[in-house]
């Protein structure tokens, strides 16, 4: 194993994560324990903080991967709407030296501003390294580098979902995520209910790559769980999910996060391609393409995290695919000791990667759980009960969720641990919020003006999918067409559509979504009721992914003859009280509502915290698309 000193003091960030005027949330991932000051610069103020415990906790997840997040409270508020510099010093290195590719054209130092409200934001989902779509995060990248003051600047970055793909992962970027363990020493683990006793023995194992299926034991009884996690559940409707390269340990979903965040670790490894017949050689090097594509863009996608205050929620395949999606789902994998490692793992990761730079307030048990476990490791193995009791902890969380207390109000739900259950059919889709988490979302909202909230699916959805999903739900395979919309469920609908038409709730909604891989927006009113609220979804396709084409074109097509404004239909749908009006793309042919390109979506607000003006920027830069033009 290499000395420390030989690797890069950081590998990964900063991240600038949630940002206030007297408090400052940052993320890195250091090599080892490291002596940080922060540097802050505006106008004729300048701060130089040495961080310490108070202002720096530190996490262990290997012999050479700390994580650091780093949590400062001033006793003055920063000034709002003004560019911030600051810089990291590590022993007396800036950020200049360490990480030169996370500044812009002519400055020294990267930047931040605190906006006194939200005049516009960008957010997106669904970032998968080896899909073909170019990286829609660039689109960030170059609308800062073009930023000339400090309201050209976004006020915040939100990811709403999917930012790893835990459960589809190319074979090259398995490769490079075993070279990362190896090289950074993260921590091994012991796997209960598997063929491989631990995690050295899985990197190592010939069915590790593309056949992770043959990893559970030789059982009938596995056989759904065979399914759920490896088996590359096929999805007529939709898409095909491959499943076969599913990550496993704790260190799996750790090395992924760097890699997908920072170009700093992939100068750290040579991954050479696994032995593999020739099929699996094909695919190997068909997905080598796209990943060191992917890899090329990281620098723009670590300057963007640098600069812009970002905040996330998961979504399934940020854990796997179809996560909690009924309570069958549920007792088919925590019923088993090693899918309920699985998906415990990639939730620990989750914690210290994305949940913990949200609202650290929430997570101070649960990360002492965890330092308590990286301290308890031996010979680099992580001890089994102490990761089996916090995983234990972690699956029983239920404060994922957060409201920042901004102008409008950013509401963002956790819709994914809970969950309204069927009390009568196993099989059927669950509610994405449970009516004591629904209760509890009214009281956030309950005399604001306006509020943006973060539904990662959409809550007004297109009506022909959700019928098609409905269907199949019928039928008993809610699995098979990812069965997953807001009006899935009748008590989980009915309660959502009240909050909306509470006379205490904000008068201006707008919901921000992806998961679905496409856009659109619609204007949503409530029927024969003038004094509002105005409601508007707003969903922006992936930011690396699209919805096959073909397919996405006819939905738009039928969905557009069989729900039109007069068609009877609409009346049997769970939302006939309300009137949904689509905004039709800049740039659509033929009258289409749903635009299917990667990219970013910009929301820009007015005073009353409307959308004035709606952009879906194209990843592949030629284009941006106006959908809503200004009034």
């Amino acid at each position: 194993m290499p000395h420390p000193d030989t690797l890069p003091a950081v590998l990964a960030g900063p991240l600038l994560r949630r940002l206030e005027p007297r408090r400052l949330v940052l993320w890195l991932v250091g090599s080892r324990a490291l002596p940080l000051t922060l540097k802050l610069h505006c106008a004729e103020r300048s701060l130089e903080i040495p961080l310490g415990q108070d202002q720096c906790q530190i996490v262990p997840v290997g012999r050479q991967a700390f994580i650091h997040l780093i949590d400062v409270r001033l006793d003055a508020a920063l000034p709002q709407d003004v560019i911030i510099n600051y810089d990291l010093l590590v022993e007396h290195a800036g950020i200049a030296e360490w990480a030169p590719h996370l500044l812009y054209a002519d400055t020294r130092c990267p930047s931040f501003v605190l906006h006194s409200h939200i005049h516009q934001l960008v957010h997106g989902s669904c970032r998968k390294p080896h899909h073909k779509a170019d990286e829609g995060l660039l689109c960030v990248d170059r609308l800062l580098a073009d930023a000339q003051t400090p309201a050209d600047r976004p006020a915040l970055l939100m990811m709403s979902g999917d930012q790893v793909y835990a459960d589809d992962v190319a074979g090259p970027m398995l490769r490079a995520i075993h070279e990362l363990i190896a090289r950074l020493g993260l921590f091994d683990e012991y796997l209960e209910g598997a063929v491989v006793d631990d995690s050295s023995s899985l990197y190592g194992h010939r069915a590790s790559y593309y056949n992770r299926a043959d990893l559970l034991p030789a059982l009938d009884s596995n056989e759904t769980l065979r399914e759920r996690f490896f088996g590359g559940v096929k999805k007529p409707i939709f898409t095909s999910s491959t499943a076969d390269n599913h990550l496993v340990t704790f260190a799996e979903v750790m090395a992924m996060y760097l890699l997908v965040w920072s170009p700093t670790p992939w100068s750290l490894i040579t991954a050479q391609p696994p032995q593999l017949d020739a099929d699996e050689a094909a695919r190997y090097a068909r997905e080598q393409v796209h990943v060191d594509k992917f890899r090329d863009g990281l620098p723009g996608v670590a300057r963007v995290f640098a600069h812009l205050p970002t905040l996330m929620i998961f979504d399934d395949h940020d854990i796997t695919d179809d996560w909690n999606l009924s309570a069958q789902w549920e007792e088919t994998a925590y019923g088993h000791p090693f899918s309920k490692r699985i998906i415990g793992n990639a939730l620990l990761a989750y914690l210290l990667c994305q949940g913990w730079g949200n609202n650290p307030d929430a997570f101070d048990e649960l990360v002492g759980q965890t330092q308590a476990l990286a301290t308890q490791a031996q010979n680099n193995h992580l001890d089994a009960q102490a990761q089996d009791d916090l995983l234990a902890a972690l699956l029983k969380f239920q404060r994922w969720h957060y409201v920042l207390p901004t102008t409008p109000a950013l509401v963002v739900l956790d819709t994914r641990t809970r969950r309204w259950r069927s009390e009568f059919n196993l099989k059927q889709p669950s509610g994405l919020l449970d009516w004591e988490a629904l209760s509890e979302l009214q009281q956030e909202l309950l005399d604001h003006p306006s509020a943006i909230i973060v539904s990662p699916a959409p809550v007004f959805g297109v009506k022909l999918i959700e019928t098609v999903q409905k269907v199949f739900s019928w039928c008993g395979h809610p699995l098979l067409v990812d069965a997953e919309n807001w009006m899935a469920h009748r008590g989980a609908a009915q309660v959502i559509l009240n909050i909306f038409r509470h006379s205490r709730t904000p008068g201006n909604y707008v919901i921000l979504s992806g998961d679905v891989h496409y856009s659109f927006v619609y204007e949503v009113l409530i029927r024969h009721r003038n004094a509002g609220p105005r409601i508007w979804q707003v969903t922006s396709s992936g930011i690396k992914n699209e919805f096959p084409p073909r397919l996405l074109e006819w939905f738009d097509r039928l969905n557009r003859w069989l729900y039109s404004p007069r068609s009877p239909l609409n009346w049997f749908t769970r939302r006939r009280t309300m009137q949904v009006v689509p905004h039709i793309p800049e740039h659509a042919e033929a009258g289409e509502r749903l635009w299917n390109s990667a990219g970013i979506g910009q929301v820009f607000f007015n005073e009353r915290g409307q959308p004035d003006t709606i952009y879906q920027h194209n990843a592949d830069g030629r284009t941006r698309t106006r959908m809503i033009a200004p009034k």
